[in-house]
């Protein structure tokens, strides 16, 4: 138990390092991953890849999605990606109260699917989630491509989902596994916490362990914070359990940079450096961009493909660079107010190098997006929809003609986003002066846009800053 509980006011420790469902963040784009998986695994999408670094929150996100999914749903959790190709069967078999021991491959393969089959005539479906598959042999990889050949006449018959560190991705190059790789029908990417994703994250794991009352982690705490992490997720949980015990120890009810830099020389992984996320710099500021929302919406989860490699991906701070980041310095000067929120002619020239191919609604839209985001001040807001990879002018155009049937097409802006020559598109709905305005307009949407969307509240800042 942790020493701090009770000074904080807190029921249980909040930055455990075990996966706590109760715990889990759907900010960063998680919850949005958690919708699209439920929807793939419900609607025979065949195999789901979920890649990360060490620490990045798979097993928590896994762990969920057993718990999210419907009740008709049999999981069978795989968490030794060491096995063999004949003990993944046999493990399967185990699971399901199969006995396909010692039995050769193709007729283990003929029971499996002949149960299976069974189990789907009563309306029941299989998911596989296998954990630390990059871990998994070549040969037991292709026993997987195997397993996803099973299917009934018109469905398949097992759902698989690969989470796995990204190691993963360069095994699936391999020419080898090209036919596992091409039955990946979606691919996500668990990216670290940006500087505002990771306070967000702070306060919400104390506040879902009890926590009443104003923010614990100053703001330049929480800057450091994740800095040192790499925005990782476990390592954040590790640096910000230390700093609470370092402010305890003071007695403070505050979380300060000073206690941070304890708890980063107190860490051993210091000096570890593991890939770190490629970060975005906003156009005319140091600030990070705040990250690849997926955003899925139904009409388009099962068209989601591995999105290109992001340009340059730096490291997280060597030993060091983390000595400089925890050594004392005096407190920056306030900031000097941001400029007048207008698009700046680098972010309207990047809005003008999407071409819409002559459709006329997303050129309409389009052209709405740039008078909106010109005219709106920062703390405007508006709803996202979704964000989306597949950019094809005629795909957002289809969107557009059936969006009318249930909102104002007028409200609606769709908003292109450039990284190298490739676009997403996002798809934002309203202008709103304040954020309680916004979040009760999403309430007034239509129900099949809330039941279909994830969305969420973004500041015109946020939209602007993302382009």
């Amino acid at each position: 138990m942790a020493l701090y509980l009770e000074h904080f006011g807190l029921k249980e420790p909040p930055f455990r390092i075990t996966p706590h469902t109760d715990f889990f963040f759907s900010g960063a784009d998680r919850g949005a991953t958690l919708e699209a998986l439920i929807y793939a695994v419900l609607h025979d999408e065949g195999i789901v890849k979920v890649s990360g670094e060490v620490g990045s929150g798979k097993t928590m996100l896994c762990r969920v999605l057993m718990e999210r999914l419907p009740s008709h749903v049999d999981t069978i959790y795989l968490a030794t990606p060491s096995l063999a190709r004949d003990e993944i069967l046999e493990a399967i078999g185990d699971e399901l109260g199969l006995a396909l021991s010692g039995k050769r491959t193709a007729v283990a393969l003929r029971e499996l699917q002949e149960h299976l089959i069974g189990r789907y005539g009563e309306g029941r479906r299989v998911v596989i989630l296998i954990d630390e598959a990059h871990a998994m042999p070549g040969e037991t990889l292709e026993e997987v491509r195997l397993l996803s050949n099973l299917e009934s006449n018109r469905h398949k018959l097992l759902q698989i989902v690969l989470f796995g560190q990204p190691e993963l991705d360069v095994t699936l190059a391999q020419p080898g596994l090209r036919p596992l790789r091409d039955r990946v029908t979606h691919a996500f990417r668990m990216r670290p916490l940006s500087r505002p994703e990771a306070a967000r994250y702070l306060s919400f794991r104390m506040r879902a362990a009890g926590y009443r009352g104003p923010e614990v982690f100053t703001p330049r705490a929480a800057a450091l914070l994740e800095s040192a992490s790499g925005g990782l997720t476990r390592r954040i949980n590790i640096l910000a359990d230390k700093a609470l015990l370092s402010a305890f120890t003071e007695s403070g009810h505050a979380v300060t940079r000073s206690h941070v830099r304890a708890a980063v020389q107190d860490s051993e992984f210091a000096a570890v450096q593991p890939r770190r996320r490629a970060r975005t710099l906003a156009v005319g500021a140091t600030a990070l961009a705040a990250g690849l929302a997926l955003g899925l919406a139904a009409q388009w989860m099962w068209m989601t493909k591995p999105r290109p490699a992001v340009a340059a991906a730096d490291s997280v701070p060597s030993a060091p660079q983390l000595a400089a980041m925890v050594a004392p310095e005096p407190d920056p000067a306030q900031s000097t107010p941001r400029a007048p929120p207008y698009l700046n002619a680098q972010q309207a020239g990047r809005l003008e190098r999407y071409s819409p191919a002559g459709h006329r609604l997303l050129a309409e839209r389009i052209a709405a997006a740039r008078a909106v985001l010109e005219r709106a001040p920062d703390d405007g807001y508006s709803i996202e929809l979704f964000t989306t990879d597949k950019s094809d002018p005629a795909r957002m155009e289809r969107f557009l003609v059936r969006a009318r049937d249930f909102v104002q097409l007028g409200e609606l802006f769709i908003i292109p986003m450039e990284d190298r020559g490739l676009f997403r598109l996002r798809v934002v709905y309203g202008e709103f002066p304040t954020r309680d305005q916004a979040a009760a307009a999403e309430k007034r949407l239509p129900p099949r846009y809330q039941e279909a969307f994830p969305t969420e509240l973004r500041s015109f800042s946020e939209l602007r800053s993302q382009i």
